[in-house]
């Protein structure tokens, strides 16, 4: 049977404003960037079940016994408020279960998590993302930054292999992609880096109480995740690995 996994995030809506001269129209959009992540995990023999941020909002489990139904969670963009600030919490003023803290349980009984970086991941833009405040930070493989983490690199920046026998690489090429950004950690005691990028932790693991974490500071998406890194043939053995090694018994 096939393991399974909660992916969380890579979703986000767009309100624009377009000025012609004298006269302004308004349009929006919604997007997902989860597609090809969703499916280097399918290919490598998971089945995902997909949140994007506005519907884990709602949905994402109360319960670390909820989460328990799945094999590993990934968080990908998508900011602790989300997961903290219940609509009926925000809304209407009432007590409900810290999903924070709901992770952070379920990684210690046995659960396997990992955190995708982007714009709302880790402390994330503007430190709106804040993880480093919450519950979670118990369970991560790296130390979020109290600032704005966000590391852009226009000119192209390649990650450095720090283990390179890990298990998570193998099947993975060597000629790494370059990337356009990542959210600035520190590294934690008693964690494994793996590699690093621009000498901050790149991709990280640590085990916690049962359960394992992991960390990948970079986008599995655009616009850190470049073309050149999403259809990179190490894209799925990479995800794919990582995975594998988070949920190995």
């Amino acid at each position: 049977m096939a393991k399974k996994i909660l992916l969380a995030g890579e979703s986000w809506s767009s309100y624009t404003v377009h000025v012609k001269g004298f006269d302004a129209f308004y349009t929006s959009a919604y997007e997902e960037g989860a597609g090809r992540l969703i499916r280097a995990l399918e290919d490598s023999g998971y089945e995902v079940t997909y949140m994007p941020n506005h519907i884990a909002a709602l949905r994402f489990p109360f319960s670390a016994d909820e989460l328990g139904e799945y094999d590993g969670v990934i968080l990908s963009d998508i900011g602790s408020n989300t997961l903290l600030l219940h609509p009926d919490t925000f809304a209407r003023s009432q007590k409900m279960p810290n999903r924070c803290q709901v992770i952070r349980d379920y990684v210690l009984a046995g659960g396997a998590l990992l955190m995708v970086g982007g714009y709302m991941a880790f402390s994330g833009v503007d430190a709106k993302a804040k993880y480093g405040r919450t519950a979670l930070s118990e369970v991560l493989p790296v130390v979020c930054l109290e600032t704005d983490d966000l590391m852009e690199h226009p000119e192209g920046v390649r990650p450095d292999i720090v283990v390179p026998d890990h298990p998570v690489l193998a099947g993975v090429p060597l000629d790494w992609p370059h990337f356009l950004g990542y959210n600035r950690t520190l590294p934690r005691e008693g964690a494994q880096g793996v590699m690093t990028i621009a000498g901050d932790p790149f991709i990280a693991f640590g085990n916690y109480g049962k359960g394992r974490a992991g960390a990948f500071t970079s986008d599995c998406a655009p616009h850190w995740g470049p073309p050149e890194f999403v259809d990179w043939a190490g894209y799925t053995p990479l995800f794919g690995g990582i995975m594998n090694h988070l949920t190995k018994g």
